[in-house]
């Protein structure tokens, strides 16, 4: 009896370590709606400058420039990509070649955007301050505001890579 239940433990033990683990990914969407006046905001800018868009239904904006190919990014993806952020008086704040990133520790316009492509693809995301840096001044290292609070923000993405 003994001899079947060690046999039985061991097998246990030796099976479970070939099993996929799940909830590795401690990344989540927020699942943020912005509020009706940042959309708003978001809005008069397309308007304003004769974009069409897609509404998402956080009240984010995006445009597909390409979708790629193959699968879409998961929030634990390590994305490999190339992008340009600018507020829309078209002060750009960050642009960058060849980042890597963990998908789900970027802010949550991107963590809704980029999943709506795949590998190759280009896009551009309007994001109301609610999915972007919300309600507070970014700065950079010498204390100068380069993201005035409350900003609606434009991001070109394209998605290079992921894992």
């Amino acid at each position: 009896m003994r001899l079947i239940a060690a046999l039985v433990l061991c097998l246990s033990i030796g099976l479970s370590g070939c099993l996929k683990k799940t909830g590795d990914c401690q990344y989540k969407l927020e699942n943020k709606v912005a509020p009706v006046s940042e959309e708003q905001a978001v809005l008069n800018y397309l308007s304003a400058n004769n974009i069409t868009a897609t509404k998402h239904g956080s009240n984010m904006y995006y445009e597909v420039v390409q979708p790629g190919a193959g699968a879409a990014p998961g929030l634990c993806s390590g994305v490999l990509v190339q992008y340009s952020g600018k507020l829309v008086n078209g002060t750009v704040f960050d642009s960058q070649n060849n980042a890597i990133f963990t998908l789900g520790s970027l802010i949550e316009g991107w963590k809704v955007g980029l999943p709506l492509i795949k590998k190759g693809g280009q896009i551009r995301l309007y994001i109301p301050p609610t999915l972007g840096y919300g309600a507070v001044d970014v700065k950079d290292g010498s204390g100068a505001i380069i993201i005035p609070a409350n900003s609606v923000i434009i991001f070109d993405i394209t998605l290079t890579s992921f894992d």
